[in-house]
């Protein structure tokens, strides 16, 4: 049986694409279920904050079955919205969803985009930069393929913070949600992830400090849900020609 020392495996990134794969098929129905049925509204929140034009072009990066995505696309029909995920199972499921006919899927890895510079109005990722071994670098690929002055956001969870509903949320996170995994999809391993890679993640002000490392200003975070998500907001600069820092 493997245990859960995978965050500091060499084979990381493999290890988290293979996890991904299993429960794909479950993927959106155990999000409703442990989000206790917010997990859109945190969506909508994102998408509002990446201030897309209208008929412009987002990417989704780590898009998994496509929830930004789609959610972009039910807020605003005109936009050209495409999505990437390294697992194919999850793209699979996102493709097959209502709209997802709308979405152009890519498999790529989010260290290595796929795209030309400067093509996308805003990029927008969702409990990615937690599972990427080099956020920074994760960063400056969705730098380089946004337009100056375009904005970069994502959103993810963050370590609990030491408040009077720190028990509950642990409790939560660590007991219920694994709990539900198991009954589900029979993984409770892949569930108990969510908590022990969110205690491990950075805080919402190392995360903006790496956002500012990588090449965005004007960075700005806003945590919600008593703490444990936080969006975080950057720009890329007007007088910018890469995502690589200088």
């Amino acid at each position: 049986m493997r245990r859960a020392t995978y965050l500091n495996k060499p084979d990381r990134t493999g290890y988290i694409r293979d996890m991904f794969g299993r429960i794909s098929g479950q993927y959106d129905l155990v999000n409703r279920l442990i989000s206790l049925g917010q997990d859109r509204c945190w969506r909508r929140r994102l998408v509002n904050r990446a201030m897309l034009p209208k008929a412009g072009r987002l990417l989704d990066v780590g898009t998994g079955t496509g929830d930004i995505a789609l959610e972009a696309l039910s807020l605003d029909s005109t936009l050209r919205v495409t999505a990437v995920d390294f697992s194919f199972q999850m793209l699979t499921v996102g493709r097959s969803r209502k709209d997802g006919r709308r979405v152009l899927w890519c498999k790529a890895d989010a260290l290595q985009l796929p795209f030309p510079d400067a093509v996308f109005d805003a990029v927008a990722s969702g409990y990615l930069i937690r599972n990427v071994h080099d956020a920074r670098r994760a960063f400056e690929e969705q730098i380089r393929v946004v337009k100056p002055g375009g904005l970069v956001v994502c959103l993810d969870t963050v370590p609990v913070p030491n408040k009077i509903t720190r028990l509950p949320v642990i409790f939560h996170l660590k007991i219920v949600i694994p709990l539900l995994g198991w009954l589900i999809v029979r993984d409770r391993e892949a569930y108990s992830y969510l908590y022990k890679s969110t205690q491990a993640f950075m805080t919402p002000e190392r995360l903006a400090s790496t956002m500012k490392t990588a090449g965005l200003f004007n960075v700005s975070h806003q945590r919600f849900m008593f703490g444990t998500m936080v969006v975080h907001t950057g720009m890329r600069p007007l007088n910018r020609t890469s995502g690589k820092s200088k």
